[in-house]
């Protein structure tokens, strides 16, 4: 006779660690990615419910460092009072699913989940974000381009959880922007998006980071493109950006839908319309 599923849900972090090094369970959070993915009446396994763990919620500004808690939802990033930098952040939040999603999603549950098309990872590249993962062993941390590993992989190690998202205060000079491509505004899987940071002084790019996601296995940074478009002057950085540069940097994929071809134009034009938008001054 099978075992019978296990539910626990523990009231603080030390409590769910030590369950987590004790037995494989399954992190629960908003459950926006684990509930659409099975067909069953009930989630499979052995399920932890984060849902309790305090401290794994919430947004502090006072530190070294942005900390936004794994257990964070994107309506409160999306309705916190953020520096102008985390604009695209905020943005992305609006558009990851509608209300009822963003209600109980989580940031640390998109990171998770670990899709090529996840709303929240573009935005943090161009952030220069990492995450804190914590096990009984203690705390590590690295950059979020190294922890999602490839399409539904991460670099979490048995009994790990992911703590927090952390953004180096170096990250929050400038203004961004995050834009989308999809079959329709919200409730849509994109085909394409773009974060981009610039920070602008005396009318020329200062510095500019710029990160694709849903086009390559993991979302990618555009070095190349970055290095380009640096010390330009502001009017002309969105010519900079060209179709062939952005394809090679991306080697895009095709999938139901788009091709590769789309994907890598659509791309292109998404940083030069975000780059001309940052350009013309720092509106949210």
């Amino acid at each position: 006779m099978a075992e019978t599923a296990r539910y626990e849900r523990p009231g603080g972090l030390a409590s769910a660690l030590a369950q987590m090094a004790a037995h494989p369970f399954r992190p629960l959070a908003g459950g926006t990615d684990l509930y659409p993915a099975t067909d069953a009446p009930a989630l499979a396994g052995d399920i932890l419910d984060l849902g309790a763990v305090g401290e794994l919620k919430g947004i502090d500004l006072s530190g070294a460092e942005v900390r936004i808690g794994a257990a964070t939802t994107w309506t409160e990033i999306a309705r916190s009072p953020l520096p102008a930098a985390l604009a695209c952040l905020q943005q992305a939040a609006r558009e990851v699913g509608g209300a009822q999603i963003q209600n109980a999603g989580t940031i640390g549950g998109n990171l998770c989940n670990a899709s090529p098309a996840a709303d929240g990872v573009p935005p943090l590249l161009a952030l220069e974000a990492e995450v804190e993962l914590a096990s009984v062993a203690g705390l590590r941390r690295m950059p979020l381009g190294r922890f999602i590993a490839g399409p539904r992989r991460t670099a979490l190690a048995p009994g790990e959880l992911l703590a927090a998202v952390l953004i180096p205060r170096a990250a929050l000079s400038g203004h961004s922007r995050f834009a989308k491509l999809g079959a329709r505004t919200y409730l849509v899987i994109s085909i394409a998006s773009v974060a981009v940071r610039l920070v602008e002084r005396e009318g020329r790019v200062a510095g500019v980071s710029i990160a694709v996601g849903a086009c390559s296995p993991v979302a990618r940074r555009l070095p190349q493109i970055e290095a380009a478009l640096d010390g330009a002057p502001l009017a002309a950085a969105a010519g900079l950006v060209r179709d062939g540069d952005v394809a090679a940097a991306l080697a895009p994929i095709g999938d139901v839908r788009a091709s590769a071809a789309y994907r890598a134009s659509a791309a292109a034009e998404l940083v030069r319309r975000t780059v001309a938008d940052l350009a013309g001054g720092p509106r949210r």
